[in-house]
């Protein structure tokens, strides 16, 4: 089990490869080793490393290299997003794809091929470090494909199945054998139009990557509390649903405490209850908290959730979550005996099976055109969060599996229950702080539609 955070520089934020201090990367990742982390994740930026089609800058390589490097002179493992892409509500992607050239960056060859070559120079450049995990195809590339994004390269789940297999590729040709993954925002999980899809989640790559952002509509909805810290839970559980591989690890690859949806003097509360219940998942393989050290506030046009969602600030002071997420990590790695709900753990210290299933009927498992019932809001979430909030440890089934005896007995599961039955049998959960908007699905702070879900408001 690994406890890592997703690396956002002090001085700079992601700009600052464009003027790369080492000093400043060491001491920033020296305030990550204080807290006793096993990884990071990176980000390179798109347009820096390959300014032009045909051009990978390799100073910009050496300098990535570099970072890697300084992290395991640190006892850090290292995680590097190749195509960025998309970070905090700014798109980062090259001249060479947008306005006079504009073409799809999902389904134009000549795209497509150069993607392929920076993912592969990427991994390759790292793969003899002996802290490099493997690479993430992208940051939650899949923003990029469909609405709410303003001018989306729009595809088809089979076009998009492609494009990951081809990108993965890629990352194994540079680095054989590492970790190599993609990472989708939970779209892929509750949008039935998206192209995206559950089964290329939790089928495509060496893990499953989850991203878990109450700001989804489940803040809205239920409060900071509650269901809020049992979000990332239901999304490793959930997952699972459309895994081939009953054995398959889940990552959560992103998580935080984003004000007002959580409130500042409620995030280390927080933080405790979204860690825990995380590790009450069997096939956990890690948590990496988003993020590492506060955006500086001198830096311009930030949705404000952004500028305190890191474990250190600016100065690499610790603050009270980071001191919460730090004591968990030393605890689950010292002392996994002393963690609570030992009656719920195996004879290996991990998590016991969770007998329980909740059956999930989304329609063909294969694009889940009936997803939206696992929105926040839809039948689906609120059932397992029925029973989540009411001490109960549900798993999730698939409607076309619940009946096969081998699948179940993979997984420990025992009992299958529908919505409804739930419904019936459990109490509703408790009031909460809602938004104005009745249905399922991401809303912004006043109730309304998200009109754009990469801002995270």
């Amino acid at each position: 089990m690994r406890f890592g955070v997703n690396y956002t520089p002090a001085r700079g934020w992601f700009h600052h490869w464009l003027d790369f201090d080492l000093d400043d990367v060491r001491a920033d990742l020296d305030s990550i080793a204080a807290l006793g982390l096993d990884h990071i994740r990176v980000f390179p930026l798109w347009p820096l490393f390959q300014p032009n089609r045909t051009m990978i800058r390799p100073r910009a390589v050496e300098q990535l290299v570099s970072l890697v490097d300084a992290a395991g002179e640190r006892g850090l493992d290292v995680n590097v997003d190749g195509l960025q892409g998309h970070l905090s509500s700014f798109d980062f992607v090259p001249s060479w794809t947008t306005t006079w050239h504009r073409r799809s960056l999902f389904t134009d060859p000549d795209v497509v091929d150069a993607q392929v070559r920076l993912l592969t120079e990427l991994s390759g450049a790292l793969a003899d470090r002996p802290n490099f995990l493997g690479m993430t195809v992208g940051n939650e590339f899949n923003q990029f494909s469909g609405p709410p994004h303003p001018d989306p390269d729009r595809i088809r789940p089979a076009q998009a199945g492609r494009w990951l297999r081809r990108m993965l590729a890629a990352c194994e040709e540079g680095a054989p054998g590492r970790t190599h993954l993609h990472a989708s925002y939970d779209a892929a999980f509750h949008d039935g139009e998206h192209p995206f899809t559950p089964a290329h989640s939790a089928r495509l790559g060496a893990m499953t990557a989850v991203h878990s952002w109450v700001f989804n509509g489940t803040a809205q909805r239920h409060g900071p509390g509650g269901a809020a810290e049992h979000l990332a839970a239901y999304l490793i559980e959930l997952s699972k649903a459309w895994a081939d591989d009953p054995a398959r690890p889940v990552w959560l690859q992103e998580t935080g405490a984003p004000a007002p949806h959580v409130p500042p003097g409620r995030a280390a509360a927080f933080t405790e209850a979204t860690v825990r219940h995380a590790l009450d998942c069997p096939g956990l393989w890690g948590i990496t908290w988003w993020c590492s050290h506060d955006v500086d506030r001198a830096l311009a046009d930030f949705p404000e959730l952004e500028y305190g969602l890191g474990l250190l600030t600016n100065d690499r002071e610790v603050k009270p979550a980071g001191e919460v997420f730090a004591r968990l990590a030393r605890e689950h790695r010292e002392n996994r005996e002393h963690q609570e709900n030992q009656e719920h753990r195996d004879d290996h210290g991990g998590p016991a099976p969770r007998r329980t299933a909740l059956v999930l009927d989304a329609g063909d498992p294969e694009d889940a055109p009936g997803r939206a019932v696992c929105a926040p809001g839809g039948a689906f979430f609120e059932a397992w969060m029925r029973v989540a909030c009411g001490g109960g440890r549900p798993a999730v089934v698939l409607a076309q599996r619940a009946g096969e005896a081998a699948h179940l007995a993979a997984r420990g599961i025992t009992e299958v229950v529908s919505a409804d039955e739930v419904v019936r049998a459990w109490p509703p959960l408790p009031p909460g702080h809602r938004g104005s908007a009745p249905g399922p699905g991401p809303q912004t702070p006043d109730g309304s539609k998200e009109k754009r879900r990469s801002p995270r408001e």
